[in-house]
């Protein structure tokens, strides 16, 4: 009759096994002295359950919820482009003064400066958080580097919220010094600046959902670098340049534009008698156009990420 499991002893200890159910025996050591050995099978060790190589692996956990997942992402984004992306916003903000400092030259004042400084302050925002956005997303997509955020138990919408909200809020020190700067070199009331801190937000969410979606859809990162350009140039040419000097078809393309409802809206601030209907009206409209660009770059987050 075989024995039905060994226990494992020290050295220069022998031991002699029953046999049974459970075996029983006795080990001699060394000196002499005999010990009592039970020999217990595996199955009785393991209470009958499967080896853990049979077992099936441990359930996942919960998904993150969305908001603890944004603050997370933003705060990740914020700190990461911090250093990177300093410089490009101190480019954008010279470069919105230079152009007000060259229209200076064609618009004396009216709505027409009302339009130059409104645009230009809009533009900042449009510099970072469209074309950087777009840039950004797409190397991203072309590195594999939403490989890492598709590991990441957090929902799409929080990627792409926490990206967008990061390169916005690198826009705000430079509006504000286009904001003040414009209105000093035109000679425009600074009452009303505090707009800007419904302005900023809605135009930024806007530009930086198109700038997103504009990244993740291009095939290639040339591709997203190219539309986020001619993205800026757009708001560059529509939004600055005065209305009432553009052909009709530019007019209904001005229309197209996101960033042109936080322009406008900007703009009738500088009045000696705000119509703020009007105003609240742009900003919903501004609104709205951010939540729309906002789910279209979430769905082409998810489309990038499963290929």
């Amino acid at each position: 009759m075989g024995t039905r499991g060994a226990a494992s002893v020290p050295d220069g200890v022998s031991a002699s096994v029953g046999t049974g159910p459970v075996g029983t025996g006795s080990a001699t050591n060394g000196e002499g002295e005999q010990r009592d050995v039970s020999v217990v099978p595996a199955e009785v060790l393991s209470d009958g359950a499967p080896p853990a190589r049979e077992q099936g692996a441990a359930a996942l956990g919960p998904r993150a919820r969305l908001w603890p997942s944004l603050v997370a992402v933003y705060r990740a984004q914020l700190s990461r482009a911090r250093v990177a992306r300093i410089p490009l916003l101190f480019v954008a903000t010279f470069q919105s003064i230079g152009i007000m400092i060259l229209m200076r030259g064609v618009v004396d004042g009216g709505g027409e400066a009302r339009a130059v400084v409104a645009g230009s302050a809009v533009l900042v925002v449009a510099f970072v958080a469209l074309n950087l956005l777009a840039q950004y997303f797409g190397q991203l997509r072309a590195s594999g580097g939403l490989d890492h955020y598709a590991t990441l138990p957090v929902p799409p919408a929080a990627v792409v919220l926490g990206a967008a909200g990061a390169y916005a809020s690198f826009t705000v020190p430079g509006t504000v010094v286009t904001a003040v700067f414009g209105c000093l070199l035109f000679g425009l009331p600074m009452t009303h600046l505090w707009v800007l801190a419904a302005v900023i937000p809605l135009a930024g969410a806007a530009l930086a959902g198109l700038g997103a979606a504009l990244g993740l859809l291009a095939p290639r990162p040339e591709l997203a670098t190219l539309l986020g350009q001619l993205g800026m140039s757009a708001a560059l040419l529509l939004g600055v340049l005065p209305a009432e000097r553009m052909p009709e078809a530019v007019r209904l393309a001005r229309d197209l534009l996101p960033s042109t409802y936080g322009v406008e809206a900007f703009a009738r601030t500088f009045g000696a008698r705000p119509d703020w209907a009007f105003v609240l009206g742009d900003l919903a409209v501004c609104a709205a156009v951010g939540v729309i660009s906002l789910a279209v770059a979430t769905w082409a987050y998810r489309r990038a990420a499963v290929r």
